[in-house]
């Protein structure tokens, strides 16, 4: 899995659920999210060939730039039992995988956007999973 996050909102602004990384990737990770001004990452060797539309890559070492990201594929784990990393339970269907991934990240979005637009309210991600059929 790769995800991109914007810093600001932390919403996952670009993602893909691959079973290996590879350049090709990468770049369609970053082209997936609005343009940025700075791009953050771990230092993987990777990233270093991604054009990142004429903005600044900076690779860091430690967490200090990239803790939205980390701290976003953390939420990812703990709220998809298939991505638990102590579990022998994963997804064999990379499908289904993708699928709740994708509907994670929406409604992660759409609770990102309000907690950002109403900090003072705090908002649990079930509450904004509409149950209407």
């Amino acid at each position: 899995m790769v995800t991109a996050v914007d810093r600001a909102t932390r919403c996952i602004v670009g993602h893909t659920v691959v079973p290996h990384r590879f350049f090709e990737i990468f770049q369609d990770v970053v082209d997936q999210g609005p343009r940025a001004e700075h791009y953050f990452s771990d230092g993987l060797v990777a990233y270093a060939d991604v054009y990142y539309h004429g903005a600044s890559y900076v690779a860091v070492l430690d967490k200090s730039q990239t803790f939205s990201v980390e701290g976003d594929n953390a939420e990812l784990r703990h709220y998809l039992a298939r991505l638990h990393r102590s579990t022998r339970c994963f997804s064999k269907c990379l499908e289904a995988l993708r699928r709740a991934v994708d509907l994670f990240v929406h409604f992660w979005n759409v609770r990102q956007l309000r907690q950002f637009a109403q900090p003072q309210y705090p908002i649990n991600l079930i509450d904004c999973v509409s149950l209407r059929v």
